[in-house]
């Protein structure tokens, strides 16, 4: 019989940073709200989480890197929001934010969760950050439960 592995939603005993850009507040407002209420509904008590406010989107994966390398956190949430302008501008931060926050998951080992959405208007921005179903904040942040606990499955 083939083994299966896979992490649970349970986020107790677990630490989890979020690292928040403050461009865009209104949006991220919306996924930083939604990645708290799913961490703490799924078990994570008030001080195993920490908030971490960076000025945009691009400086979000530094910091997750700062935070991985105090050795504090099973898993860490990218939050932040890029809505598209008239200029390539957004299509370079979109890429290199992605990339380097995959960057920094792959080289340290440790669970980053990808809650930065990437939109062509407000509207879509406001729809994958409001509280209806569909937050990308609270997606994100049960992305980071799971794979932080498949991380202690496998060891």
């Amino acid at each position: 019989m083939v083994r299966q592995f896979e992490g649970d939603h349970h986020a107790e005993g677990l630490r989890f940073a979020i690292v928040a850009s403050r461009f865009n507040d209104e949006i991220v407002a919306g996924l930083l709200a939604g990645a708290t209420n799913c961490l703490l509904q799924h078990g994570a008590s008030d001080d195993s989480l920490e908030i971490f406010r960076v000025p945009g989107a691009f400086e979000v994966p530094g910091m997750a890197a700062k935070l991985i390398r105090l050795n504090r956190y099973d898993a860490v949430v990218a939050i932040g929001a890029l809505i598209r302008g008239d200029t390539p501008h957004f299509d370079h931060i979109a890429s290199q934010v992605t990339m380097e926050i995959s960057r920094v998951s792959v080289d340290s080992g440790v669970p980053v969760a990808f809650g930065v959405i990437t939109c062509n208007t407000v509207d879509q921005a406001r729809a994958r950050s409001g509280p209806a179903s569909g937050n990308k904040g609270w997606e994100a942040a049960l992305a980071a439960i799971e794979m932080a606990n498949l991380h202690k499955v496998i060891g």
